[in-house]
């Protein structure tokens, strides 16, 4: 492997408390040294970083890659590449994929697509239940031997609160995360907008604040209950982020991510016939905004993903309510966290561990830092950079982005994977 010299650049690193210019030196695939220059280092290749940002590569808990299973919507190969052109060095996949992610050989069908995509940090998320159907619990002892970091049932319902407990008391007994997305179905009644001023206009059936916030209240009495590690999946409302902050106060331990565009949009900004709006769960107000922006700077909040879905062009063809919900967002992840910097909702130090040194210690990877004898899993960026977001340079097969054409400041230049350069910004792309 290469040795690699970054040198001039600002180099944030909240895990070790390090924000200086300096360079950072890599060997074997290894971080060698940051800051100080090691004894007889000769580098192969040498990377000029002035006037740009020097991180670890951001680790993403929710990434939809369609592979295996629609790859008629993106491939390993299409949203890894998307991944790399983000800063995204290694990331979640939820166990929703074609076969679902209930078997060993699920989950080494996931890792041999990832080798031959040359994208190493691919993480599988096993399901909580077989088929995810919420009714009997999966194997999850054989699925974390089988290389699964966490258990989730995606966004599928379970069948009662009795098979949440017994999952998490089994959960508990392996030392496993459970990633939970929390959501009342009955509540929730098929909705496809927040129960507000939008809903009500267009005459679209609303999901309510409640459908989210009686989930958190519930599961949080069950990890009280069965001494569970918990992770709650893309929360999008005051009352949960309340309830969670009130949680962690009395020792519990949970933590929580918020998907990047809901720190952004809210049901005010939904354009009535763009399904590029539609997502679950859905944007809420402004004060709800408000309040995920406050649990993100206090800390309640732990963790910004993108929640990354890639849809095809038919799925986001016809009425609000009748297209499929989600947004391609790996590629809008760092100008949207810069413009919560800009915004003075979080400082850059924040927003950084947000994307490395948090998600890897919820995950409990040694990851998400520029420690020595770590793999050097590198992000580099020019938070001045303008770019439009367009076809020339989008590189998910998905478009269905309500940031079509947006003119974001923030671009990723360089990222490495375990010391291999993965992504070079081409000079001439707009």
């Amino acid at each position: 492997m290469s040795k690699i010299h970054i040198a001039n650049g600002r180099i944030i690193d909240p895990a070790n408390n390090i924000d200086q210019t300096g360079s950072l030196y890599i060997a074997d695939g290894k971080i060698l040294s940051a800051i100080e220059a090691p004894a007889d280092f000769t580098a192969d290749i040498t990377i000029d970083a002035t006037e740009h940002i020097v991180c670890p590569g951001f680790i993403d808990l929710s990434v939809r890659l369609r592979d295996p299973g629609l790859t008629y919507k993106g491939t390993l190969q299409s949203e890894t590449t998307a991944a790399a052109s983000a800063g995204v060095t290694s990331l979640c996949l939820p166990p929703d994929t074609r076969p679902i992610i209930d078997s060993q050989a699920a989950i080494e069908l996931i890792y041999d697509k990832a080798e031959k995509a040359n994208y190493r940090h691919v993480f599988p998320i096993a399901a909580l239940t077989p088929q995810l159907r919420g009714i009997e619990l999966s194997s999850m002892a054989a699925l974390k031997q089988a290389g699964c970091i966490a258990v989730s049932n995606a966004t599928v319902p379970l069948a009662n609160l009795l098979v949440l407990r017994r999952a998490m008391e089994y959960a508990s007994s392996h030392d496993l995360l459970v990633m939970h997305h929390p959501v009342e179905p009955a509540l929730e009644n098929k909705g496809c907008a927040h129960e507000g001023f939008f809903s009500t206009r267009y005459g679209l059936p609303g999901i309510p604040e409640a459908s989210e916030s009686i989930a958190v209240a519930q599961c949080l009495e069950l990890a009280k209950l069965t001494d569970c590690k918990l992770h709650f999946s893309q929360i999008s409302c005051k009352s949960a982020v309340i309830k969670i902050q009130q949680a962690q106060k009395y020792g519990l331990d949970i933590s929580a991510d918020v998907a990047i565009h809901q720190l952004h949009l809210t049901e005010n900004d939904i354009e009535p016939f763009n399904s590029s709006y539609h997502v679950l769960p859905p944007f809420r107000t402004a004060k709800d905004r408000q309040m995920l922006r406050k649990g993100l700077a206090n800390g309640t909040i732990k963790v910004i993903c993108s929640d990354h879905q890639p849809h095809d062009l038919d799925a986001k063809l016809g009425a609000f309510p009748e297209t499929e919900p989600g947004i391609s967002s790996l590629e809008t992840l760092l100008p949207l966290m810069l413009s919560l910097v800009n915004d003075k909702a979080i400082n850059l130090t924040q927003g950084i561990a947000c994307l490395t040194q948090n998600p890897a210690e919820i995950l409990g990877l040694p990851l998400g830092a520029l420690s020595p004898g770590l793999d050097a899993d590198i992000c580099i960026f020019n938070p001045d950079l303008s770019w439009t977001v367009n076809p020339q340079n989008w590189n998910s097969a998905g478009q269905n982005t309500p940031f079509w054409g947006t003119t974001f400041k923030g671009r990723v230049t360089h990222t490495l994977q375990s010391g291999k350069i993965i992504y070079t910004l081409k000079l001439n792309t707009s």
